[in-house]
């Protein structure tokens, strides 16, 4: 009787321990019940029924570098974490018929476990084969230049292409990375020698931009040179009329004020004619033989009389007081 109890206390305890099960943090596992799926454990300790409930078993291929060698994983625990697959370097052609290598890295996380397992049979090797498709035909729609160019805009529509395709499969692809693009040896020094020679072409526009503008500035600041000097000229052109003006001026009121003073003196005797004319005859010949050429000059017989009085007048000038 003993024993009895003691094999029922031992089967009852085994029981209980098979039907404990310990989830960790970040992974799940799909329950059958009779083949049937029953439900899916959540992290932490979950009970279940032994010999009925059984877990789901998975086998996937995880994919490598070499796609030759992809290691089959068989496991019932599905990782819920974020997962990075690096898939090996593909040929694709772009819309120029070039033909280039790409490397590309996949983020995606499962978020059903259920739909991962039920959806599609071997789910990393499904996503690897529409990776690879969504790849060559968004790269068969771009040119090279624009393949090299917009590498974004790749990464964008792959990872919203992609998306929509898996989310069937209870799976989230959070982006896409194209990380390398090999182009063929010949292309690539056909693009060297382009980028060359724009390089170069950069350069002399540069140049060329450069002496333009020292032309420009050389022909401003001509200018500015030679509105300078014409402000100059023009500033010392109206000083030296202000100053022969005022200087004219100046010299009228002296004659002005002499002729007053001999006006005085003769009143209005015929001598202050005779004199005025005598000074105007003195100031003409003064112009006249201030010239370096010989001249032969011929005067007029009152111009000998007019210069006899002078000295007449001078002495009527010293005597009046």
């Amino acid at each position: 009787m003993l024993t009895a109890i003691i094999a029922l206390i031992i089967v009852v305890l085994v029981f209980l321990f098979a039907g404990i099960r310990i989830v960790p943090q970040g992974m799940t596992m799909v329950i059958e019940r009779l083949g049937k799926y029953k439900r899916t454990l959540e992290s932490g300790i979950n009970i279940i029924i032994p010999f009925f409930d059984k877990p789901r078993v998975v086998s996937w291929d995880m994919p490598s570098q070499d796609s030759r060698n992809n290691r089959r994983k068989t496991t019932p625990w599905i990782d819920l974490r974020e997962q990075v697959y690096d898939y090996p370097k593909q040929g694709v052609i772009t819309k120029d018929n070039v033909t280039i290598s790409i490397d590309a890295l996949l983020y995606f996380q499962i978020y059903n476990a259920a739909d991962a397992c039920y959806e599609v049979a071997n789910l990393t090797k499904a996503i690897e084969m529409l990776t690879q498709t969504t790849l060559r035909n968004v790269i068969g729609k771009l040119t090279l230049d624009e393949c090299l160019t917009s590498r974004d805009d790749i990464n964008k529509e792959l990872c919203l292409i992609l998306d929509e395709a898996t989310d069937k499969w209870g799976v989230k692809v959070n982006r896409v990375e194209v990380k390398d693009i090999d182009v063929p040896e010949s292309i690539r020094n056909q693009m060297e020698k382009q980028m060359s020679a724009e390089r170069d072409q950069r350069a002399m526009v540069s140049i060329a931009e450069g002496e333009k503008k020292a032309k420009i500035l050389e022909a401003e600041g001509f200018k500015t040179s030679e509105i300078n000097k014409a402000e100059g000229d023009k500033q010392a052109s109206i000083l030296r009329a202000e100053g022969e003006a005022e200087a004219m001026k100046l010299k009228a009121e002296a004659e002005a004020a002499a002729l007053e003073k001999i006006k005085e003196v003769f009143g209005s005797n015929e001598e202050y004619y005779e004199y005025l004319r005598a000074i105007r005859y003195i100031d003409t010949m003064k112009d006249i033989f201030a010239g370096k050429d010989t001249k032969t000059i011929f005067m007029p017989y009152e111009t000998e009389k007019t210069l006899a009085s002078l000295g007449a007048i001078g002495e009527i000038l010293k005597e009046k007081p």
